[in-house]
């Protein structure tokens, strides 16, 4: 049996298929790590057996803390005969000791357990060194600058990963019976160092607040572990904050304090007294923040204040420029981009440039872009600064592709600094600009938004775009439904259809579900830009998807299908879920290449990849698209090109990409497709709303291909029950007062 063959088991084998022995004491050297779960531990490995002969392996599989090759193993267990992978040892215990024979040694440093040292490195240093090698690098490692191509930065790099890997270890040791992982143990360390297990001991909820990818859950069962009795105001305290996290995710900004305690006591089963007392000393200690009879985190709190403040400035101060004639520029755009303006268009054209602060939406095709094209062109003739930018990178290239100017994804425009945790941009340092506009506004959540604003000068004219329909932001908040139901913003509905290129299905299509109407579908023998290819069984939708992806739509369209197509589907989960049309998509797309495993993924050179979470040290952010240029086993890192840009992950941080030859609808907002294959079957029953629908069509700039079931698509169509967000931000505008509007003459100078 090859190594590359071996599919292991993660369930006993069959009685049938063991002969139980007992436990017997096992020990040798490993030779192949044939397979590893770093989250789990488990391992199948190839162990040359002490005393045995030259060529006599034993598979040996079990859980450890971490493995390398070279290493001595001493395990307890039994032998059985698996029916499909024969004779192999079961561990009940498995522990790893580094090699003390400099043959061991070399072949241990040279596994990849060390950052930059491979097959060469590690002879020369052994050479130098020999059965001493370990010790040197563990306490003398300025020594190493005497082996040829070891010069000081390469030496601290060595000495660093011995460390981290030394540390890391020690950590996963102590935490490995509460399940927690090995890529879990590394970002442990890196946040807590070497003081990261007394840290855990006296208080392992601060895993959940302090180390991205650790849950209440994970943080509940090693507090659990280490003896924290379960109705400990400590455990309550967590499990309060918890709650309302999970609620956060979910999009609400506060929640009501009965809600709170009633939702805490069945997660944590502890009394309704306890909780509230709790609750109570959360608030008291600043890390809850209560209006009335709603409880926030302070951050969402204040963000919310900020914005309703920072709009009512905004809006209450006059601009910093002369105001435009908007009944000359309107007939000055119409002659220059040599068209006739809609009446709304006409319309919200002369709203966005009399007023502070505006808003413009609409669906697809209906002029959206046009307008801002307008926008600009007539303040730039003034000589005025106009700033665009968009909540992703996608969305601002897109935008910068329409109107020919320079727009920047809202990250970078307001320059994060990761030394410092803040953006540069802010109150004390406002951007420069007369006119900002902001598209894609539906995908901003309260944080975001909050930033943006807190870093405008209070001269300067706000305009916001973006499609009310369309699926709220993933984050907390729903900031553009807010500010236009506060009626405290002039905005325009666009609703007359421009766009019809082939025939406009895609568009057409998008608003007959934006109206809950049947789709239309092109004629057999019609070129269209839009396709429903009806299908029931879901392994009938996943062989359909897959010809449209690898044959069907490159052969008809010509678009490349590791580049140009995009899978969509309403959720990560399921036979039908972004994992495992990834997994399927992979292998008939990039089977093949160099890769290392993390995770349950493969992660291959050329492999489309996504990044799922804000990494402000590296200038790359949630919804990310990239592509894997180089694997590196010997520096134990991976290098992804996002749009020209190369960035370099470590092999522990891959859990911050996942692939992305699929994705969820949540995770396509933003983002415009040549191609679109979308996936709506009744298996995605519970999230199947007209939102996600719309949502989804839309994203397919020339192409979409609907694969499932009229049923599923009906459900969708007909299910407008969108679930409501608990946000203060709209009653904080609506608030009578001083938040009248300030527009300037429309009838003033200017050209």
């Amino acid at each position: 049996m090859e190594l590359w063959d071996y599919k292991p088991t993660r369930k006993p084998p069959p009685k049938s298929a063991q002969e139980p022995s007992s436990v017997e004491h096992l020990s040798g050297t490993v030779e192949n790590v044939v397979f590893r779960a770093e989250d789990t531990g488990y391992t199948v490995c190839h162990v040359k057996l002490d005393g045995a002969k030259k060529d006599s392996l034993a598979t040996v599989v079990g859980s450890c803390p971490a493995m390398w090759i070279g290493e001595t193993i001493n395990a307890n267990g039994q032998w059985i005969n698996h029916k499909q992978h024969g004779y192999q040892f079961q561990a009940s215990t498995l522990t790893c000791i580094p090699p003390t024979t400099a043959k061991g040694i070399e072949r241990y440093l040279a596994s990849g357990m060390i950052r930059g040292v491979g097959k060469i490195t590690a002879e020369r240093i052994v050479a130098a060194f020999g059965d001493d090698t370990l010790n040197v690098i563990e306490k003398e490692s300025k020594r190493l600058q005497e082996v040829e191509g070891i010069g000081p930065s390469k030496r601290r790099a060595i000495k660093e990963s011995w460390d981290e890997n030394k540390g890391v270890r020690d950590i996963m040791i102590f935490l490995q019976s509460h399940g927690v992982g090995a890529a879990q143990s590394a970002r442990i360390y890196r946040q807590y160092g070497t003081g990261a297990v007394n840290r855990i001991r006296e208080n392992p909820y601060c895993l959940c607040d302090d180390v991205w990818g650790i849950g209440f859950k994970t943080a509940d069962r090693v507090a659990t572990s280490v003896g924290v009795p379960p109705e400990s105001e400590i455990r309550a305290r967590a499990g309060i904050v918890y709650v309302l996290q999970t609620m956060t995710d979910e999009g609400h900004c506060f929640c009501l304090a009965s809600d709170l305690v009633l939702q805490a006591t069945a997660l944590l089963a502890i009394p309704a007294e306890i909780l509230a007392t709790a609750l109570h000393h959360e608030i008291e200690k600043q890390r809850l923040v209560r209006d009335n009879d709603r409880i926030y985190l302070p951050q969402l709190y204040a963000a919310e204040i900020r914005v309703a403040k920072k709009l009512r400035n905004l809006m209450t101060t006059r601009r910093g420029f002369e105001p435009i004639d908007v009944n000359r520029a309107v007939p000055w755009a119409e002659s220059r981009m040599r068209l006739t303006f809609a009446p709304t268009q006409a319309e919200a054209l002369k709203m966005a440039m009399a007023a502070k602060v505006s808003i413009i939406t609409g669906g697809p095709g209906v002029g959206k872009t046009t307008i801002i094209r307008a926008l600009v062109d007539a303040f730039a003739a003034r000589r005025l600064t106009v700033c665009l930018a968009a909540p992703t990178g996608r969305a601002a290239k897109r935008m910068e592709d329409a109107t020919h100017h320079d727009a920047k994804p809202l990250h970078r425009l307001l320059k994060y600094i990761p030394n410092v945790g803040r953006f540069d941009h802010g109150p004390d340092n406002p951007l420069e600009g007369h006119v900002f506009i902001l598209d894609e506004v539906s995908m901003i959540d309260l944080p975001l938004m909050d930033a943006f604003l807190s870093a405008l000068p209070d001269p300067s004219c706000l305009i916001l775009v973006g499609d009310i329909d369309q699926l709220p932001s993933v984050g907390p908040g729903n900031v553009l439904m807010d500010l236009i139901h506060s009626g405290s913003i002039p905005f325009v509905k666009l609703e007359t259809i421009f766009r019809q290129e082939k025939g406009g299905w895609i568009v057409r299509n998008a608003h007959h579900v934006n109206h809950g109407e049947p789709l239309e579908t092109p004629a057999p023998d019609e070129d269209a830009d839009f396709y429903f290819i009806q299908t029931q069984e879901p392994d009938q939708v996943i062989q359909r998807m897959l010809e449209l992806v690898t044959d069907r739509i490159p052969k008809k369209f010509g678009f490349d299908p590791m580049d140009d197509v995009q899978v969509l589907t309403p959720m990560r989960k399921n036979q039908l879920g972004a994992d495992n049309l990834n997994a399927v998509l992979q292998q008939a797309l990039n089977p093949k290449g160099t890769h290392v495993e993390r995770f349950g993924r493969k992660y291959r050179t050329g492999d489309r990849v996504m990044q799922i979470r804000n990494n402000y040290d590296k200038d790359i952010y949630n919804g990310d698209i990239g592509r894997i240029r180089d694997v590196n086993h010997e520096d134990q890192n991976l290098t992804v090109d996002f749009d020209g840009r190369r960035i370099r992950f470590d092999f522990s941080e891959l859990d911050e990409l996942v692939h992305a030859y699929a994705c969820s609808i949540h995770k396509s907002q933003g983002s415009e497709y040549p191609a679109v294959v979308l996936l709506m079957a009744t298996q995605h029953f519970k999230l199947l709303q007209r939102n996600l629908l719309y949502t989804g069509l839309t994203r397919g700039r020339k192409l979409v291909c609907l694969v499932g079931s009229t049923k599923a698509v009906y459900i969708a169509t007909q299910n407008n029950e969108i679930r409501g967000r608990r946000t203060g931000l709209r009653e904080r505008l609506a608030v009578p007062g001083d938040r009248q509007v300030v527009l300037d003459d429309p009838s003033g100078g200017g050209e």
